[in-house]
């Protein structure tokens, strides 16, 4: 049975640097386990402040980079190296700093003009296929982390409220028409995403709240994307103080600096 905690943050500094130290302790945890760490990266501006705190965290180094697998839960359909796309942010806010396994590194397809956005989706799920392991009874990895921004309307990775997207068996899919630009963009599904065994949802700002009640309360994953995003062993919300101060009655939540 998968444990949901809401944990709030006087300000989006503070929740990315508390976000970043989890982060490289549960990766350093892992890899002490003899394990290599599985994680799926979010897109959007409280990615990238959790990325370059990260990145100038002292306890960086901590983490043996090399041995980290990362994969992404949505993208940008544009040419490659687009400033629109997650993995082009990623990489000049934290990756290209890092010494990666170019071969643990599974950043979406682009629009390089080889195949349209379903096409890419296809590729894509088939590489999750090829690296999901006998015991991960099915054609996604069990992920061991997965990050998600939320946006207003309550969508999470570029899974928009009432779209069809929604209803998908598949673990990834094209996106066409998206609701904010660039309209067209690759995703996993919620039975992708929901494969991480601790999903973290990283969402600041007033303009939010009202969605992160909707998702901790009793919206449908239709109407709010984001209340359908669960952790097989764990569901983290890191909100600041703005995105929680519409919280559901009696919800218990942690407090931090």
């Amino acid at each position: 049975m998968t444990v949901t905690q809401v944990l709030t943050h006087h300000s989006p500094e503070l929740l990315a640097q508390a976000v970043a130290a989890r982060l490289i302790t549960r990766l350093v945890d892992m890899q002490s386990s003899g394990r290599v760490p599985t994680v799926v990266l979010a897109g959007g501006s409280v990615a990238d402040a959790v990325h370059r705190a990260v990145a100038q965290s002292a306890a960086r180094d901590a983490v043996d980079w090399r041995r980290v697998e990362l994969w992404w839960g949505d993208e940008r359909f544009v040419p490659p190296g687009d400033d629109e796309r997650n993995d082009a942010a990623a990489r000049r806010t934290l990756l290209d700093g890092l010494p990666l396994d170019p071969a643990r590194v599974h950043p979406m397809p682009a629009d390089d003009g080889s195949m349209d956005v379903d096409a890419a989706a296809e590729s894509y799920a088939d590489e999750l296929a090829h690296a999901a392991a006998p015991e991960d009874h099915g054609q996604v990895p069990g992920f061991d982390l997965v990050m998600l921004g939320m946006g207003p309307d309550g969508h999470v990775a570029s899974l928009f409220p009432e779209r069809p997207a929604l209803y998908e068996e598949r673990s990834v899919v094209g996106v066409h028409g998206a609701p904010k630009p660039p309209s067209t963009r690759l995703s996993m599904t919620l039975r992708a995403l929901n494969r991480g065994r601790e999903v973290w949802l990283l969402v600041t700002g007033e303009q939010k709240a009202r969605a992160v009640r909707l998702a901790l309360g009793d919206a449908g994953p239709v109407q709010v994307p984001a209340a359908g995003a669960r952790g097989t062993s764990r569901t983290l919300w890191f909100l600041d103080t703005a995105a929680a101060s519409q919280l559901p009655a009696g919800l218990s939540r942690i407090a931090s600096p």
